[in-house]
Protein backbone atom coordinates (compact mmCIF):
# COMPACT_ATOMS: atom_id res chain seq x y z
CA UNK A 1 0.00 0.00 0.00
CA UNK A 2 1.15 3.56 -0.63
CA UNK A 3 1.81 4.27 3.04
CA UNK A 4 4.02 1.22 3.68
CA UNK A 5 7.26 2.41 5.21
CA UNK A 6 6.33 6.08 4.83
CA UNK A 7 4.56 6.56 8.15
CA UNK A 8 3.81 4.95 11.47
CA UNK A 9 0.03 5.24 11.69
CA UNK A 10 -0.09 4.14 15.33
CA UNK A 11 2.54 6.67 16.38
CA UNK A 12 0.58 9.46 14.69
CA UNK A 13 -2.58 8.43 16.54
CA UNK A 14 -6.05 7.56 15.24
CA UNK A 15 -6.78 11.02 13.88
CA UNK A 16 -3.58 12.10 12.20
CA UNK A 17 -2.66 8.55 11.24
CA UNK A 18 -5.92 8.10 9.34
CA UNK A 19 -5.58 11.50 7.68
CA UNK A 20 -2.01 10.83 6.56
CA UNK A 21 -2.98 7.37 5.28
CA UNK A 22 -5.91 8.88 3.35
CA UNK A 23 -3.70 11.50 1.72
CA UNK A 24 -0.95 9.03 0.87
CA UNK A 25 -3.53 6.72 -0.67
CA UNK A 26 -5.09 9.55 -2.66
CA UNK A 27 -1.68 10.37 -4.10
CA UNK A 28 -0.85 6.69 -4.72
CA UNK A 29 -4.27 5.84 -6.11
CA UNK A 30 -4.14 8.68 -8.61
CA UNK A 31 -0.61 7.63 -9.65
CA UNK A 32 -1.78 4.07 -10.22
CA UNK A 33 -4.72 5.30 -12.30
CA UNK A 34 -2.38 7.42 -14.46
CA UNK A 35 -0.12 4.37 -14.90
CA UNK A 36 -3.06 2.36 -16.22
CA UNK A 37 -3.27 0.18 -13.09
CA UNK A 38 -6.97 0.94 -12.87
CA UNK A 39 -8.06 -1.84 -10.50
CA UNK A 40 -5.21 -1.11 -8.09
CA UNK A 41 -5.92 2.61 -8.28
CA UNK A 42 -9.62 2.17 -7.50
CA UNK A 43 -8.91 -0.10 -4.53
CA UNK A 44 -6.31 2.36 -3.24
CA UNK A 45 -8.81 5.23 -3.46
CA UNK A 46 -11.29 3.12 -1.52
CA UNK A 47 -8.75 2.74 1.25
CA UNK A 48 -8.23 6.51 1.15
CA UNK A 49 -11.98 6.99 1.59
CA UNK A 50 -12.04 4.65 4.57
CA UNK A 51 -9.13 6.52 6.14
CA UNK A 52 -10.76 9.89 5.47
CA UNK A 53 -14.02 8.85 7.10
CA UNK A 54 -12.24 7.37 10.11
CA UNK A 55 -10.24 10.59 10.45
CA UNK A 56 -13.44 12.62 10.37
CA UNK A 57 -15.18 10.66 13.10
CA UNK A 58 -12.03 10.31 15.25
CA UNK A 59 -12.21 13.91 16.44
CA UNK A 60 -14.55 14.60 19.37
CA UNK A 61 -15.21 18.08 17.94
CA UNK A 62 -16.20 16.80 14.49
CA UNK A 63 -17.99 13.77 15.91
CA UNK A 64 -20.07 15.99 18.22
CA UNK A 65 -21.77 17.54 15.21
CA UNK A 66 -22.80 14.22 13.71
CA UNK A 67 -26.28 12.72 13.84
CA UNK A 68 -25.32 9.27 15.12
CA UNK A 69 -28.03 6.74 15.92
CA UNK A 70 -27.65 3.98 18.50
CA UNK A 71 -27.88 1.43 15.68
CA UNK A 72 -25.02 3.01 13.67
CA UNK A 73 -21.81 1.01 13.42
CA UNK A 74 -18.85 3.38 13.37
CA UNK A 75 -16.60 0.53 12.20
CA UNK A 76 -18.61 0.03 9.01
CA UNK A 77 -17.76 2.31 6.08
CA UNK A 78 -21.29 2.29 4.65
CA UNK A 79 -22.70 3.27 8.01
CA UNK A 80 -20.16 6.08 8.47
CA UNK A 81 -20.88 7.37 4.95
CA UNK A 82 -24.59 7.40 5.80
CA UNK A 83 -23.92 9.29 9.05
CA UNK A 84 -21.83 11.89 7.24
CA UNK A 85 -24.56 12.37 4.63
CA UNK A 86 -27.37 12.47 7.19
CA UNK A 87 -25.40 15.06 9.15
CA UNK A 88 -24.91 17.31 6.13
CA UNK A 89 -21.12 16.96 6.08
CA UNK A 90 -21.23 15.51 2.58
CA UNK A 91 -23.91 16.23 0.00
CA UNK A 92 -24.48 12.65 -1.18
CA UNK A 93 -23.54 13.37 -4.80
CA UNK A 94 -20.85 10.67 -4.57
CA UNK A 95 -22.57 7.34 -5.23
CA UNK A 96 -21.05 5.21 -2.50
CA UNK A 97 -22.95 2.08 -3.56
CA UNK A 98 -21.70 2.39 -7.14
CA UNK A 99 -18.15 2.95 -5.94
CA UNK A 100 -18.39 -0.03 -3.59
CA UNK A 101 -19.52 -2.24 -6.50
CA UNK A 102 -16.66 -0.90 -8.62
CA UNK A 103 -14.21 -1.79 -5.85
CA UNK A 104 -15.63 -5.32 -5.69
CA UNK A 105 -15.16 -5.62 -9.44
CA UNK A 106 -11.61 -4.22 -9.18
CA UNK A 107 -10.77 -6.79 -6.51
CA UNK A 108 -11.96 -9.58 -8.80
CA UNK A 109 -10.46 -8.50 -12.11
CA UNK A 110 -8.27 -5.95 -13.85
CA UNK A 111 -10.51 -3.29 -15.33
CA UNK A 112 -8.07 -1.59 -17.69
CA UNK A 113 -10.87 -0.45 -20.02
CA UNK A 114 -12.72 1.48 -17.29
CA UNK A 115 -12.91 5.27 -17.77
CA UNK A 116 -12.22 6.50 -14.24
CA UNK A 117 -12.39 10.25 -14.97
CA UNK A 118 -15.94 10.81 -13.66
CA UNK A 119 -15.56 8.73 -10.51
CA UNK A 120 -12.25 10.47 -9.76
CA UNK A 121 -13.88 13.92 -10.05
CA UNK A 122 -16.69 12.80 -7.73
CA UNK A 123 -14.18 11.25 -5.34
CA UNK A 124 -12.14 14.46 -5.20
CA UNK A 125 -15.32 16.45 -4.49
CA UNK A 126 -16.11 14.07 -1.62
CA UNK A 127 -12.58 14.39 -0.22
CA UNK A 128 -12.95 18.19 -0.37
CA UNK A 129 -16.24 18.00 1.52
CA UNK A 130 -14.52 15.87 4.16
CA UNK A 131 -11.70 18.48 4.35
CA UNK A 132 -9.07 15.91 3.40
CA UNK A 133 -8.36 17.72 0.13
CA UNK A 134 -6.79 19.90 -1.01
CA UNK A 135 -3.42 19.24 0.53
CA UNK A 136 0.16 20.04 -0.34
CA UNK A 137 1.83 16.89 -1.62
CA UNK A 138 5.19 18.40 -0.66
CA UNK A 139 4.16 17.96 3.00
CA UNK A 140 3.77 14.21 2.52
CA UNK A 141 6.66 11.77 2.85
CA UNK A 142 8.43 11.17 -0.46
CA UNK A 143 6.67 8.58 -2.54
CA UNK A 144 8.26 5.17 -2.97
CA UNK A 145 7.46 3.97 -6.51
CA UNK A 146 8.32 0.42 -5.49
CA UNK A 147 5.04 0.27 -3.51
CA UNK A 148 3.51 -0.98 -6.77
Amino acid sequence: MPHDGLMDEKALGPGMGSLMRARLHIRGGKRRLRQGKIAAGIVTLYDALEGAMQWYISSPERRGGLLIKDSDNLNDEKSVYSILHRSGIIDGSFDYEEFDMLVERALAEEISDYDYSQILREFETLMTQLRVMPFDEQELPKEDPSTY
